[in-house]
């Protein structure tokens, strides 16, 4: 009996050790614990919210400011959208290309800071608009580059959703063609008082205008390329070249510049007497009447 009743105190003492271990030991990490270990917003409860932490963990601070110009990301999607609307149809116009270059600028600089964040979609969205707008060919060239960059980064965005219908419809470049200068008028005949009419000056060949170049639509380089479509622009007025005025050579009488010099009178010269001042006559007094 002593030997059973110590038999079953042992068992009983081990079994209190082994559970008194098991209690203090960790519990083991679940999968799901290893993957929120790693990635914050994999402990979410659903995709969406999964997505939206992602999201805000990539995105920039609206209180941030990129490029030469210091633009938030709001400043540079308001810059494209208000040169969009002063564009009009089209436009050609220095001031509008330099605006929307300062935009860019900052763009690219917040995409090389934030290369995730889902507003880009957005800003080289509304950067397309303002490219499309300016008839160069560095603008339609940007415009084109920056389609196929929100295809590629944004394919499931709205903005990328919407850009891939428009390269499936087709994409056409236009701008113009360099300036030719207009033809120059024929002269005007003159009637000479004989009746006949005066003989008509045969112009300088600087004077013969330079026929303008035919311009066709480019057809499609490759497969992979835009439609090209090159405007013909007005003529330049040619400007006259102003003809220097002759330089007069000075003559050896010329009279040399600098104060007149009056020459001393020497001392053998007679001086004139000055004339005299007539009297001043004033007239008698009269009687004084009685």
């Amino acid at each position: 009996m002593k030997r059973i009743f110590a038999l079953l105190t042992a068992a009983s003492l081990t079994g209190g050790i082994a559970a008194n271990a098991n209690a203090a030991r960790p519990p083991a990490p679940t999968l799901k614990a290893k993957r929120a270990s790693k990635d914050p917003c994999a402990a979410m409860p659903s995709k969406f919210a999964q997505q939206r932490c992602r999201d805000f963990h990539h995105s920039a601070p609206g209180d941030e400011y990129f490029g030469r110009m210091k633009m938030s990301y709001l400043g540079i999607n308001n810059t494209f959208r208000d040169e969009v609307i002063r564009s009009g149809s089209f436009t050609t116009s220095q001031g509008v290309i330099t605006t929307v270059d300062f935009a860019d600028d900052a763009l690219r600089a917040w995409a090389n800071r934030y290369p995730n964040d889902p507003e880009l979609a957005r800003s080289y969205f509304l950067a397309i608009g303002a490219y499309s707008k300016i008839y160069t060919q560095p603008a339609q060239d940007k415009a084109w580059q920056y389609m196929h960059v929100i295809v590629s980064r944004f394919p499931n965005s709205y903005f990328g959703k919407q850009v891939a219908k428009n390269l499936a419809l087709g994409f056409t470049e236009r701008y113009f063609a360099d300036a030719v200068p207009c033809p120059t008028p024929e002269p005007t005949p003159v009637l000479l008082p004989n009746g006949r009419l005066a003989p008509t000056p045969v112009p300088t060949p600087t004077e013969i205008p330079t026929p303008a170049p035919e311009v066709t639509p480019t057809p499609t380089l490759a497969p992979g390329q835009p439609k090209v479509e090159i405007l013909t622009p007005p003529c330049v007025a040619a400007t006259p070249e102003p003809t220097p005025a002759p330089t007069p050579e000075p003559t050896p009488n010329a009279t040399p510049i600098g104060p007149a010099v009056t020459p001393a009178p020497s001392s053998a010269a007679t001086l004139a007497p000055l004339p005299t001042s007539a009297p001043i006559l004033t007239p008698a007094p009269s009687p004084s009447p009685r």
